[in-house]
């Protein structure tokens, strides 16, 4: 074993939340492939507010490379992903999820291409194979539509599964937003990165925490935080409706020139349906406009991203 193989500190950051029953098994897994690394592991798992037991089986898997970090509730997989972060120290820092769909055999893999000097190995789901499903469609629609609208490219995929070297990692820790959305920020701070394909497993068991309300509050994070592209559309639209106005302005006008005023008739339902649409328009546009300026509340009161109820060690069963 040469020594900087020994002396290389590796993390692995597992946020979980109500995971009793299936985390034990991904730690089972976990072992079975860093017992035979040449590393020094730290593992700490983010107890994000579980109700089911999920921290008392942290605390008893009797591993002393484990850390269990309770955060006081529930503030969601970003953040507890962010708290991780914060708390790992390793040269190099992967990331994960608790429910066996990442698979740890890649962790071999991911270190080996990391010490050739990619700062970032993130892995990409390869999932072709899967029958078409709402939550794929309106994913690939998710991810098509923040490559156009941002200056950031996120490609299909891409979730939180990643190996990071310890300046990527500062690099993250530097941007302190509230609404965090970190595969965009991985992306943009622009370090060396190499895509590492993987086909996703079964869940171990029980069901995926990222309901439809969580991945569309994700989506407004991703599309607010990285791109301005909702108020142009909203400039757009009024520039078009000024526009339209000219063209009617003109129409009336040909009347008055032709002598044809006669032919003018009040146009109540025209006038009402013109009314409804520059109407809807200003109420998007404000929408829009009141979205950022929220967003801007919640960032200039400087609130933590998470709070840290306790630390605990693991211990024996």
């Amino acid at each position: 074993m040469s020594p900087q193989k020994r002396d290389l500190a590796v993390d692995l950051v597992i946020p979980v939340f109500n995971e009793a029953g299936v985390v034990e098994q991904t730690h089972a897994r976990i072992r079975a492939v860093i017992d035979n690394l040449p590393y020094q592991f730290t593992i700490y798992y983010v107890d994000d507010g579980s109700t089911d037991g999920t921290l008392a089986v942290l605390t008893s898997l009797g591993d002393e490379r484990v850390q269990v970090l309770e955060l006081s509730r529930n503030f969601g997989h970003q953040a507890a992903l962010t708290a991780g972060l914060d708390a790992a120290r390793g040269d190099i820092v992967i990331t994960m999820d608790g429910d066996g769909q990442h698979p740890p055999e890649m962790i071999p893999q991911m270190l080996d291409l990391a010490l050739q000097g990619y700062d970032v190995v993130q892995t990409q789901r390869v999932d072709d194979a899967e029958p078409a499903s709402f939550k794929k469609w309106t994913s690939g629609l998710f991810y098509r539509l923040i490559n156009v609208i941002s200056g950031t490219r996120i490609l299909p995929g891409t979730a939180d599964f990643r190996a990071m070297s310890r300046r990527a990692v500062e690099a993250l820790k530097s941007m302190p937003e509230y609404h965090r959305f970190l595969r965009g920020m991985v992306s943009w701070i622009g370090f060396p990165t190499i895509i590492l394909p993987y086909q996703p497993a079964e869940r171990i068991s029980g069901v995926s925490k990222y309901s439809m309300r969580k991945m569309f509050n994700l989506a407004m994070d991703a599309i607010f935080s990285f791109s301005l592209m909702p108020l142009y559309i909203g400039l757009s639209m009024g520039g078009l409706f000024l526009f339209l106005a000219l063209v009617e302005m003109v129409y009336v006008l040909s009347f008055w020139v032709t002598g044809r005023t006669s032919n003018l008739a009040p146009g109540w339902s025209s006038l009402m349906f013109v009314i409804l649409i520059v109407g809807g328009m200003l109420m998007v546009l404000l929408g829009f406009i009141g979205v950022y300026i929220g967003y801007i509340f919640q960032e200039v009161k400087h609130r933590p991203v998470y709070l840290v109820k306790k630390e605990h060690a693991s211990h024996p069963k």
